[in-house]
C-alpha cells in the first residue's frame, strides 16, 4: 500500500517566495479546512515580484511541456457548485519544454496590476486573489502549486459625509429622533449619535442598536440573501421619559467588518446596516434600518 501512496505523490516539491517577502505585511486568512494561514497583503496596481523554485525529489527527475504561472482574481459563489468567476488572469511563461534534474529557480513579476477588488470570505461567496504555478506534462496530470495573496484597498476621508436623521413613530404611541453624526464609517471609526425622545406613550422596555451585514449573490431568480447581526449594543434600560436625550457611542474596531462592496463583477454585494430594536413591555420589538457605508481608511 505504501508503494501505492508513494507513485501518486508529485515528482517534485514547488514554493513560492516573494522579493519583499520578509519586509510586506502580512494577514490571516481562513482556508478551505477552516484554518487560519498567513499570507501577503497586497494593494491595487502594486508590483507582485518573487521566485517559483522547483526542487526534484531525490532520484527522480521532472519532464515537463513547459512550467507557467499565473495571476488569478476570482469570484467563487458556494451555491454555484463551487464554480469560478475569473475576473483577472495574468500569465507567466517560466519554463520550456524540457527536464529538470535539480533544484531549479524561476524569477517572475506582475507589474502595477490592476486589483480593484478587496478580498472577501463571506456566507454564500468567496473573492481570492491566487498564483497558480502550472508544471504540464504529457499523458499524467499536471503538478499544480497555490499561494493564496490578501488585497486590500484603502480609501481617503470622504469630501462628503453627511449626517443622518431619523424619524420612529408608533401611531400617537411614540415619536422619537435618532441622529447619526455621519453616514460613512472606516473600519476603526466610532459611530456616535443621539437619541430624542419627543412622545412617548408606551412602556419601553429596552432599546438596542445592531449591526447587521448583508450579503447578496447571484441575480435574478438566482439571487441568495443572508443577513447576519455582527453587534448588539444595549442603548437603553427601563422607560424613557418625553424630553429625554440618550447619546450612543458605538467602537466599530471591535467586529469583524469589511468594506461595502457594491455589485462586484455582477457577481456580489456586501451592505451594512444601523438597525435600532425597540421592545415594549409586551415583548413586542420595533424596528427602524439605516443603510451605512463602510471604508478601508487611507492613514497618513
Amino acid at each position: 500500500m505504501n508503494y501505492l501512496v508513494g507513485a501518486f505523490k508529485p515528482p517534485c516539491n514547488i514554493s513560492i517566495t516573494f522579493a519583499d517577502g520578509r519586509a510586506r505585511k502580512k494577514a490571516s486568512i481562513k482556508n478551505e479546512n477552516g484554518q487560519t494561514t498567513m499570507v501577503p497583503l497586497f494593494q491595487n496596481h502594486e508590483n507582485i515580484v518573487g521566485e517559483v523554485s522547483i526542487e526534484p525529489i531525490q532520484g527522480k527527475r521532472v519532464e515537463h511541456n513547459g512550467v507557467k504561472v499565473e495571476l488569478l482574481g476570482q469570484i467563487e459563489l458556494y451555491f454555484d457548485r463551487g464554480n469560478f468567476y475569473d475576473f483577472t488572469s495574468l500569465v507567466r511563461e517560466l519554463d520550456v519544454p524540457g527536464e529538470i534534474h535539480e533544484r531549479k529557480t524561476f524569477p517572475f513579476e506582475f507589474s502595477t496590476v490592476e486589483m480593484p477588488y478587496e478580498s472577501y470570505n463571506g456566507l454564500n461567496v468567496r473573492l481570492r486573489y491566487i498564483l497558480k504555478v502550472t508544471i504540464s506534462r504529457n499523458y499524467i496530470s499536471n503538478i499544480v502549486e497555490y499561494q493564496d495573496i490578501l488585497v486590500q484597498n484603502y480609501t481617503p476621508l470622504p469630501s462628503i459625509n453627511n449626517s443622518i436623521k431619523i424619524e420612529v413613530g408608533i401611531e400617537d404611541c411614540l415619536h422619537m429622533e435618532f441622529e447619526y453624526s455621519k453616514s460613512k464609517f472606516h473600519l476603526k471609526d466610532v459611530i456616535v449619535g443621539k437619541i430624542y425622545f419627543l412622545v412617548v406613550r408606551i412602556k419601553i422596555k429596552n432599546m438596542e442598536l445592531e449591526i447587521r451585514r448583508r450579503e447578496s449573490t447571484g441575480s435574478g431568480s438566482n439571487t441568495y440573501v443572508e443577513t447576519e447581526t455582527l453587534a448588539k449594543f444595549e442603548l437603553m434600560d427601563g422607560a424613557p421619559v418625553r424630553g429625554e436625550s440618550i447619546p450612543v457611542r458605538l467602537f466599530l474596531s471591535t467586529y469583524e467588518l469589511t468594506p461595502t462592496y457594491r455589485n462586484i463583477n455582477n457577481k456580489f454585494s456586501v451592505k451594512y446596516f444601523l438597525n435600532l430594536v425597540l421592545v415594549d413591555e409586551e415583548d413586542r420589538r420595533y424596528f427602524k434600518q439605516q443603510e451605512i457605508i463602510v471604508y478601508r481608511l487611507l492613514e497618513p
